[in-house]
């Protein structure tokens, strides 16, 4: 029995080690309960935390991470979270962004988040840039990555990468600097859930 217990707490730190090291350097922006370094431009019923994460539906708005891990303003960096889709929905997460009240975002680049809804375009494509056509699985937590280091853009959805893009100087959307993460309330038919929100900032 002795052996027994010993055995399974060297195997529950493997696991422990194994997850430290893929989050290594990750820090959370999203506490699972609260909108705390959010904010919401247009409709502020449209977001709301259910389950740990963070419910989007309604018309055109957007939560902003205003918070204070890197002053809010990410340039070279990669980004983890679970996305998940309701049936005939439609989503989207910015980066490179920046804060406006209204409308959709002006600046910075859309990863779209979208499954079954009528657009074509699907989730973990670059919107209008490199699109994916493929869905993925409504109902169905998505693992997302983006990353951005040194103008190069990379996403992924569960392990399968759909964007490696370098945009040219002249046509680039990133914005020196960095700018603003956030996610879309698309319309009011459209409900769509991000939680474990992560990133790691990129030298």
């Amino acid at each position: 029995m002795k052996k027994l217990i010993t055995a399974l707490a060297a195997g529950a730190a493997l696991v422990f080690t194994a997850t430290a090291e893929t989050e290594e350097g990750f820090t959370s922006l999203f506490d699972g309960k609260t909108l705390d370094g959010w904010k919401v431009a247009g409709n502020k019923e449209a977001f709301r935390i259910e389950d740990g994460a963070i419910r989007a539906q309604g018309g055109c708005s957007h939560a902003f991470y205003v918070g204070k891990v890197n002053d809010a303003k990410f340039d070279n960096f990669e980004l983890r979270m679970d996305v998940m889709t309701k049936e005939h929905s439609n989503g989207g997460i910015f980066i490179h962004s920046e804060w406006q009240d209204e409308g959709w975002p002006g600046k910075g680049y859309e990863v779209q988040v979208n499954n079954t809804q009528s657009d074509w375009r699907k989730s973990g494509g670059l919107y209008a840039v490199v699109d994916n056509k493929e869905p993925f699985e409504d109902n169905t937590w998505m693992k997302y990555v983006i990353r951005v280091d040194d103008g190069k853009i990379t996403i992924s959805v569960n392990g399968k990468e759909l964007v490696d893009y370098t945009p040219e100087a002249d046509k680039s959307k990133l914005q020196k600097g960095g700018g603003a993460i956030a996610l879309q309330a698309h319309d009011p038919d459209s409900i769509t859930f991000y939680k474990n929100i992560r990133i790691k900032t990129l030298e």
